[in-house]
């Protein structure tokens, strides 16, 4: 059994999510404002959160920061909004999907099913920490420092960072990066991971690129000695 926390204040809308996917493998806790979820998370630790943005106490824009700057749980956005900069914008402060209201209930579990299965699929990091200068990375707990502070990354960007840092001095490739992140091989056309890595290099103050440098016609190198 998988555990949701769902944070909607639409009560109707919240009761047929939880019993639609009661019925497969989902326990749902349901929070109706935000600013219950941070607290209800930490007691309740479940392993995906589904999260509206038009919430009493707290907008969701902000409950998704406060999650992802304690945990990598995969967040799924579910709203009303449809507007692309919200989208973007929840996906900056660290949302794993976005889900426009209203939305199929078997489009809803086959997005939750591959958020899990893509965690489920992480191999486990080794214990440990990675330092250089000034960032800080945790193997065990998954979170990550920029000058004392920590970071708010989904779980794609996080991959994404660890496999950088990782073979930090090296030149990688897209497809290099492709195949540790997903299994598969870059095929020329897909541009999430110069996406993703555009995101990292806003949160790192990156915009000479001299953290995460790009290497014309061969890829993404992580340089150890530019993050004091």
């Amino acid at each position: 059994m998988f555990r949701v926390m769902l944070v909607e204040d639409d009560a109707k809308l919240a009761a047929l999510v939880a019993e639609y996917l009661g019925e497969y493998e989902f326990t749902i806790d349901i929070v109706s404002r935000g600013d219950a979820a941070l607290g209800h998370f930490q007691q309740s630790s479940p392993d995906i959160v589904i999260l509206d943005l038009m919430l009493p106490g707290m907008d969701g824009m902000v409950v998704c920061r406060q999650l992802r700057a304690i945990s990598t749980v995969p967040i799924l956005i579910l709203t009303a909004r449809e507007d692309a900069f919200d989208e973007v914008s929840g996906l900056e402060q660290g949302a794993d999907d976005y889900v426009n209201k209203p939305v199929q209930p078997r489009i809803l579990l086959a997005r939750l099913r591959a958020l899990l299965r893509r965690v489920k699929d992480e191999p486990e990091d080794d214990s440990g920490e990675l330092v250089f200068g000034a960032f800080r990375l945790c193997r065990n707990d998954r979170t990550v420092f920029w000058r004392d502070q920590p970071v708010a990354l989904n779980s794609a960007e996080y991959k994404l960072l660890l496999v950088l840092a990782e073979a930090a001095g090296k030149v990688l490739s897209r497809n290099d990066i492709l195949i540790q992140m997903r299994g598969i091989e870059f095929d020329g056309l897909d541009r999430s991971i110069d996406n993703k890595i555009s995101r990292l290099r806003r949160k790192f103050d990156d915009a000479d690129a001299d953290k995460i440098k790009t290497v014309w016609g061969e890829g993404y190198l992580f340089s150890p000695s530019a993050w004091d």
